[in-house]
């Protein structure tokens, strides 16, 4: 509607223009008609023809200009007060006129078309900059490691600017189908945007869009939708928003949504725009979520070494150094013994079988860190000892080839941790454990037919991964319920 009657305000302005010009030049005409031949002064209603065509095109000009050679019939050429411009002198200057109007009109367009278009390129270019001068400066935030709650209001600060928003918005996914708004940005400031509440996904919203579609999404219209994030809208008066997901390590993390009060909405490329932003919010989450892990998976190596430290000076105390402390005792009544005459065989007896049994509980407490068998044999016979142990058929196909010392220590205690999970809780009739090497890396492969649903976060499962990290390897579970479970570990192989 506002357009409409721009382009009224303008025709009529033209036409304004027009006839402002011809009164004009036909008082010049009056003026001078009586010192030179009319038709020789017809020329000059080129003057109020010319502006026209250039300001608006040549309908409009020809329309002042069919009105120019009218006046001048009526008013300059006998017989005075007739709208007869037959004779052919006014007719061909009409023609002129005419033909003038339309090239100096399609010129006049094409001029303006390239002014236009090198305004529009000008205009592309500055926001190129700005976008690109945007992003170094989030780029910036995420490469000084400062806080996330930092990067995250710096980008969605630059998207509503840079997406021309009136409010913008990033959210995080919860696993309950909720999300946590953790920054908020209004033009005027005066919008009272939730931030740090959660919010359900019900009704209309971008964020309920991209979670369940995983790519970007608009609402055009709120209007009649209902839903929490739909009625925060009508309260601030927007019209429509669009936005897109934030994807860290192959999942949905969250969404930033820009929003406008405007009718006309945003531009085709705006999802393109946000995405360029999402990727940094990205990699500063994946940074954060990696320096977490590494955090607690020193933590845990930590916790485990301490426990084990303890676990053998428990089982040194209560093994070997009592009977250790009992062969001292016993060597020391031999002494007494012989000193006095008596016989000590009895006592030297006792005190060597308690010496062997020390030996021997310290040579099973040593095998404990590290099997015997697996220094002597390797992987291969390693694992036959682990199946060994077990009650159920389990198939073994594992090369003989010999490891490093840290990479066959990891493989057994893969294998048998796994082996231990199938022997306590998978229910299962059979399974196999695989070993092969292929491109410089090991990988273990052991799987069972039980009931599956394995917990990937036990205190097991996340002992083998922190050992698989810190040989830079990978592990992955696989263990659908009522599937069995598989467990798979590639280790990179040092020589």
């Amino acid at each position: 509607m506002r357009d409409r009657r721009f382009a009224w305000s303008h025709t009529a302005k033209g036409l304004v223009i027009g006839a402002t010009a011809l009164a004009a030049v036909s008082a010049l005409i009056a003026a001078l008609k009586d010192a030179f031949n009319p038709i020789g002064l017809t020329g000059l209603y080129l003057f109020a023809i010319l502006p026209v065509a250039i300001g608006w095109g040549f309908w409009l000009a020809g329309v002042v200009a069919v009105a120019s050679y009218v006046t001048f019939a009526y008013f300059f050429v006998e017989p005075i007060h007739s709208f007869d411009i037959a004779e052919a002198d006014t007719a061909a200057a009409l023609v002129i006129a005419m033909a003038t109007a339309y090239v100096v009109s399609e010129l006049a367009r094409r001029a303006q078309a390239r002014a236009r278009e090198a305004e529009h390129a000008q205009a592309e270019q500055r926001r190129l900059a700005d976008e690109q001068a945007a992003l170094r400066r989030v780029a910036t935030l995420v490469a000084q490691g400062v806080p996330n709650t930092e990067v995250f209001e710096a980008v969605t600060g630059e998207v509503g600017l840079q997406c021309d928003a009136d409010v913008a918005r990033m959210e995080r996914f919860e696993a309950d189908r909720t999300v946590t708004a953790i920054a908020a940005w209004s033009r005027s400031g005066d919008a009272n945007l939730a931030v740090g509440a959660r919010i359900p996904l019900e009704g209309a919203s971008i964020a309920a869009q991209v979670l369940e579609s995983g790519e970007p999404a608009r609402v055009d219209s709120f209007a009649g939708a209902s839903g929490p994030i739909a009625e925060e809208a009508h309260t601030l008066g927007i019209r429509s928003s669009v936005g897109c997901p934030i994807v860290v390590g192959g999942r949905a993390w969250g969404v930033i949504a820009a929003s406008t009060r405007r009718a006309a909405g945003f531009p085709a490329n705006t999802e393109s725009r946000i995405a360029r932003f999402t990727e940094l919010v990205a990699m500063a989450v994946a940074n954060a979520e990696a320096r977490a892990e590494l955090l607690e998976s020193r933590a845990r190596l930590l916790t485990a070494g301490d426990d084990a430290r303890r676990r053998v000076a428990q089982d040194l105390h209560d093994g070997a150094q009592q009977r250790l402390v009992h062969t001292i005792i016993t060597l020391k009544l031999a002494r007494r013994a012989e000193r006095n005459g008596e016989s000590a065989g009895e006592f030297v007896g006792e005190a060597l079988v308690e010496a062997e049994r020390a030996n021997a509980e310290l040579r099973e407490l040593a095998h404990g860190m590290l099997p015997q068998v697996l220094e002597r044999g390797g992987l291969a016979a390693g694992v036959e000892a682990l199946v060994s142990r077990v009650r159920l058929p389990v198939g073994v196909d594992v090369p003989e080839e010999r490891f490093s010392r840290e990479i066959e220590a990891s493989a057994y205690f893969i294998v048998a941790e796994a082996l231990t999970n199938v022997a306590k809780h998978a229910q299962a009739r059979k399974a196999n454990v695989t070993a092969r090497v292929d491109d410089g890396v090991l990988q273990l492969d052991v799987r069972d037919d039980g009931v599956g649903g394995a917990r990937r976060d036990g205190s097991g499962m996340l002992g083998l991964r922190d050992r698989v990290d810190a040989l830079g390897g990978e592990l992955h579970v696989e263990s659908p319920p009522g599937g069995g479970t598989r467990i798979v570990a590639t280790l990179p192989l040092r020589r």
